[in-house]
């Protein structure tokens, strides 16, 4: 599986196969989508297509509790 390095106790595990992808996280979503991108690790715009995710998510949340403010 991975191997321990010196003064490690916990073997690392084995790094996930991606697939690079040039052209930005755009192409990145293009070609895999934001859930393939964001959650499922298929190339090397996890990280940044995770932070949109939450922008997403955070944008939609504040626009129902928005509305529910402005109803009660």
């Amino acid at each position: 599986m991975g191997s321990n390095r010196d003064g490690e106790r916990i073997p690392r595990r084995s790094l996930p196969a991606f697939e690079e992808i040039d052209g930005g996280l755009r192409g990145a979503l293009r070609t895999h989508g934001l859930i393939g991108t964001a959650l499922l690790d298929k190339n090397q715009y996890g990280p940044q297509a995770m932070i949109l995710l939450l922008v997403i998510t955070a944008t939609c949340t504040g626009l129902v509790l928005g509305g529910l403010m402005l109803i009660t």
